[in-house]
């Protein structure tokens, strides 16, 4: 087995995930544990009852967090920087925990197309580890969507985070299957069933790409009233139009990438080819990135930097 390194860390809201990995970033051992929302107080023992395993069997290695480990509500806070940003600037931000043994990756700010504040963490390492997993996204103009609860659209150039739009497609679609009329409360849906039905959504709602998303929303009840959804249909009806409208909405605010009709997907599986599907729509070309490889990839990168600063600065 190859020697351990470092320990990468992403610390979402609802979930921890940290990787004992060599100095390539390959993962040698997992270990999960709770979220940032149920960790209030409990950091430092959440993250040594963890890694004493791994300290115990190989020593004090050095870790790199990301996600809302850095937010107001984490372990602690590290400021947003804003962009324009380039990733050697996001590394150099990180702030140090007990004397820099631990680095936690800032997140990011703009003033986006809508002229509103927008912000990202944790995404920020994503994109990080799609710049080095693909150098092309370096070169020229570049727009990226990471599908999720808040789904980013992200526009680059030359490997620099211009800015990006923050859209509550994911958090609203579970806010209405939970708490709406749209949709019948029967316990857990399988959100892969129905294709037909996401792509019916999808193809209706570009018929009419002037209306307003909330003037298609309560075609969910009323065509499952009608007989026309099942439930299962009527769930991925709903997830189609939310996603034709972020979409749409989207690719009207942001600039087209430098070919015009392409975009990089980051993110879950599921998501990416639902949104692949929903660009396809709409005569865009995709490629697809899965987030959890690209969180790692972003960790180890940012902890090479770190590293190579550490050495510049011994030997200066």
């Amino acid at each position: 087995m190859a020697d351990a390194c470092f320990i990468a860390g992403d610390w979402g809201t609802s979930h921890l995930r940290l990787f004992l990995c060599d100095g390539d970033g390959a993962i040698l051992e997992r270990a999960d544990g709770a979220g940032a929302a149920d960790a209030a107080g409990r950091f430092a023992d959440l993250f040594d009852s963890l890694v004493a395993p791994w300290q115990q069997r190989r020593g004090p290695l050095p870790a790199v967090l990301c996600g809302m480990v850095g937010s107001s509500i984490g372990w602690i806070e590290a400021p947003y920087v804003p962009c324009p940003a380039t990733p050697e600037q996001i590394a150099a931000a990180c702030v140090a925990l007990r004397d820099g043994a631990i680095r936690v990756i800032p997140g990011m700010s703009c003033r986006n197309r809508l002229d509103a504040p927008d912000v990202m963490r944790g995404e920020e390492t994503q994109i990080l580890g799609a710049l080095n997993i693909d150098p092309a996204l370096r070169r020229g103009r570049r727009l990226l969507c990471l599908p999720g609860t808040h789904t980013k659209w992200v526009a680059m150039q030359d490997g620099v985070i211009v800015d990006f739009l923050t859209a509550l497609t994911g958090e609203l679609f579970a806010l209405l299957c939970d708490h709406s009329v749209l949709l019948p409360r029967q316990g857990e849906i399988d959100a892969a069933v129905d294709a037909a039905a996401f792509g019916q959504a999808v193809a209706r709602f570009n018929e009419f790409p002037q209306a307003q998303c909330l003037h298609r929303l309560f075609e969910c009840r009323a065509r499952r009233l009608a007989g026309e959804l099942t439930p299962q249909a009527a769930t991925d009806y709903l997830s189609g139009l939310l996603i034709a409208s972020d979409i749409g909405g989207a690719l009207q605010l942001l600039p087209a990438s430098g070919d015009g009709r392409s975009v990089h997907l980051i993110g879950d599986p599921l998501l990416t080819r639902r949104y692949a599907q929903g660009l396809a729509a709409q005569r865009y070309t995709t490629t697809a990135l899965d987030g959890t490889a690209a969180a790692l990839a972003g960790l180890a990168q940012v902890h090479r930097q770190l590293t190579q600063r550490r050495v510049a600065n011994a030997v200066v």
